[in-house]
């Protein structure tokens, strides 16, 4: 008889462990997956590319943020993280995938930003206090957030209030409504066990989630060219939210 469940985090695992295996990509059990999503750099993957995406680009050219501490969060082969580096951010980046991160680190070298960013592969949930608790000056997603089930929400939001330093930049970038990404509400997740490749979110469902923080800017990433400097496909939000000082 299971009576084990007392703890926020305690529930948190328990509703993880109603998606089928196969479907999970956002624990430590999904590495596997993302390894294989990342093994092959030949696929036609726009984000492969080793260009910053367009709205960060923007934020900064803008003056919306600065350099300071930043957090990458789902970073992948590091594209953000090595741009944010090259600005005069000192940046903290985190990925589940080990093939990811490696890619990552080579990107590093060859740019000569290594010693500006440190790489992690881990569980961004399960980030030591210590080694990582801020406070960042930007927290930066791009195309994690959709690839969480609606319960992770709580823990995503309770990061960002560990993590963000008062004044702070939450910048992130996610599936749009009626252009990527599931449209069913949030308990039919559940009953069907997986995510059918990411939840798509509303501009008011965005606001809602991130409430507590004040909307700077929230509107469609810009369709980017190939010959572009930058990352940009139209089927994404791209938001920045502001923590209060």
């Amino acid at each position: 008889m299971d009576r084990d469940i007392r703890t926020v985090d305690d529930v948190m695992k328990l509703l993880d462990g109603l998606f089928a295996p196969e479907a999970d990509r956002w624990t430590e059990g999904a590495a596997d997956w993302w390894d294989g999503f990342y093994g092959d750099r030949s696929k036609p993957v726009p984000f492969f590319v080793a260009k910053p995406d367009e709205n960060l680009v923007s934020y900064l050219d803008s003056g919306l943020i600065t350099p300071g501490r930043a957090l990458d969060l789902g970073c992948g082969p590091g594209r953000n993280a090595l741009y944010l580096a090259s600005l005069g951010f000192q940046v903290d980046a985190v990925d589940l995938s080990p093939v990811a991160i490696s890619w990552a680190e080579e990107r590093a070298r060859e740019t000569g930003a290594g010693s500006a960013v440190r790489f992690h592969r881990g569980d961004a949930f399960a980030l030591d206090p210590v080694e990582f608790g801020g406070p960042y000056d930007l927290v930066y997603d791009s195309g994690c957030f959709h690839h969480l089930p609606p319960h992770r929400r709580v823990s995503y939001l309770q990061l960002l209030d560990r993590v963000l330093a008062p004044g702070g930049r939450f910048a992130l970038t996610c599936f749009a409504s009626g252009a990527m990404g599931s449209e069913l509400p949030d308990a039919d997740f559940y009953g069907q066990s997986r995510l059918h490749g990411g939840l798509a979110y509303t501009p008011e469902s965005l606001r809602w989630i991130f409430s507590d923080l004040e909307e700077v800017e929230l509107r469609r990433m810009r369709d980017e060219p190939a010959e572009s400097p930058c990352f940009g496909k139209a089927f994404l939000w791209s938001a920045l939210f502001r923590k209060s000082s």
